[in-house]
């Protein structure tokens, strides 16, 4: 039993094993969904890297790169190069201040705010037809990934340099 998502004596902790299956389970189906490419031939496809600085961008007016590394978790390096193919795809812009040359913005253009949504649709297809339109546990599914999204990302380690980790 859980109370405002905290557990109580009654709900036993379940199996680490449980939570690597999750674990694996999301990587798997997240390759699957890359492995597709897309129907639509207006869809630009996108690495991993280039998607996760993409789905940042779609919250806002733009942001500086040291803060798109940070909240990405990518190497400033990484960043730059995934910036420089995103720009060349039309995707993203760099505007620089006119009254500090060294301050830039990252924003999302018109054609990336279209695409990041024209990608969506085709993911939200071949999802509910992977799941035969079964969407009975979808808002509790949901509802468990953005939980376990937000905690690994409170808890991701300072350095983005990380051993075992790869940023494309």
């Amino acid at each position: 039993m859980t109370t405002r998502g905290h557990r109580t004596q009654a709900d036993p902790e379940p199996a680490p094993e449980l939570w690597s299956e999750l674990a694996d389970l999301v990587l798997r189906i997240a390759r699957e969904i890359q492995f597709r490419g897309y129907t639509d031939p207006d869809a630009v496809t996108l690495s991993t890297s280039e998607g996760m600085v993409m789905r940042h961008l779609q919250r806002g007016d733009g942001t500086t790169p040291t803060l798109l590394a940070e909240e990405t978790g990518l190497q400033r390096t990484n960043l730059s190069v995934v910036l420089r193919g995103l720009e060349r795809k039309g995707l993203v812009e760099r505007t620089v201040s006119p009254r500090d040359r060294r301050y830039v913005t990252v924003s999302a253009t018109e054609r990336g705010h279209r695409n990041y949504e024209l990608v969506r649709q085709e993911w939200a297809r071949a999802v509910s037809e992977a799941a035969g339109g079964d969407a009975q546990d979808l808002q509790a599914a949901t509802s468990l990934l953005r939980t376990i999204e937000s905690g690994l990302v409170e808890t991701r380690p300072a350095t983005s340099g990380r051993s075992g980790a790869r940023a494309e």
